[in-house]
């Protein structure tokens, strides 16, 4: 077996420029993997590239909108006439949404913002990656979600159902795309605690909770959030990533159709 978790494996990371998804690529590079970096933010793709380049890996970038299910559909195409395949696809997109407005002062377009922001995209890589996966060589889908799929708590509508959408997503493709030997595993971050620093878009998506409470974001996220976990602090951008390789890697191979919960302790499921 090879010292390297993911070795001559092909990998496609949407969202690849954001924080968890860059951290992702780079770990998914220096395991030894072909790495193609999408997203709609040059400038952020281009930084990841730079530091996988830097360290020696192999790594391509693409402006690609996930909304666009043609584009998603011809990248994804390029992707695996050029390198034969693809054997791993995370999808790491995010987009902003509320959390904290109750039903009665929150709009449909609030509502709807997390589940079509999310699930849209997810269809969409999906559908254009597992084309290209699977048969003689094992393939991957690993999908990002939130423990607001599980959690019974006000404020969170929208983002919660989302949630609940991409763990319901994740166990209903596993079972389609078993037989053509392609696995589907979510993995389930807490809020990551050094995301913010890294450029998340969830400085601001906590920034009026933190305010409420008379915190900053990163006071918020050490004390209260973190508090709500069993270990007492919350994820790192560096083991959601090294998780993610494991995930990914042959040496997983009996795992589909679950989730692997990353989130402190947060949920015992």
């Amino acid at each position: 077996m090879s010292g390297l978790l993911l070795e001559k494996k092909n990998a496609v990371i949407y969202g690849g420029g954001g924080a968890i998804g860059g951290a992702i690529a780079r770990v998914f590079a220096r395991e030894g993997a072909r790495v193609f970096v999408a997203g709609r933010t040059q400038a952020k793709l281009d930084a990841v590239a730079h530091d996988i380049a830097a360290a020696g890996g192999t790594v391509e970038t693409a402006h690609v909108d996930v909304l666009d299910e043609r584009a998603v559909q011809e990248h994804a195409d390029a992707i695996a006439a050029t390198a034969g395949s693809i054997d791993v696809a995370v999808n790491a997109v995010s987009v902003m949404h509320d959390q904290g407005t109750l039903l009665a002062d929150l709009s449909l377009e609030e509502f709807m913002r997390p589940i079509d922001g999310f699930l849209r995209p997810l269809f969409i890589t999906s559908k254009a990656v597992a084309r290209h996966m699977g048969r003689e060589r094992p393939g991957v889908v690993l999908i990002l979600s939130e423990p607001g799929a599980k959690l019974a708590t006000s404020g969170i509508l929208g983002h919660g159902v989302s949630a609940a959408g991409k763990e319901a997503f994740s166990r209903l493709l596993a079972a389609e795309l078993a037989p053509g030997n392609i696995r589907v595993v979510d993995i389930r971050p807490h809020a990551v605690v050094d995301a913010p620093a890294a450029g998340s878009y969830t400085k601001d998506l906590f920034a009026r909770s933190a305010a409420a409470t008379g915190q900053s974001v990163q006071e918020f996220l050490e004390g209260g959030l973190a508090q709500g976990t069993l270990l007492k602090r919350l994820p790192t951008l560096t083991e959601i990533a090294e998780t993610a390789a494991f995930l990914a890697s042959d040496r997983a191979g009996a795992m589909t159709g679950t989730v692997a919960n990353l989130s402190g302790g947060a949920l015992v499921d």
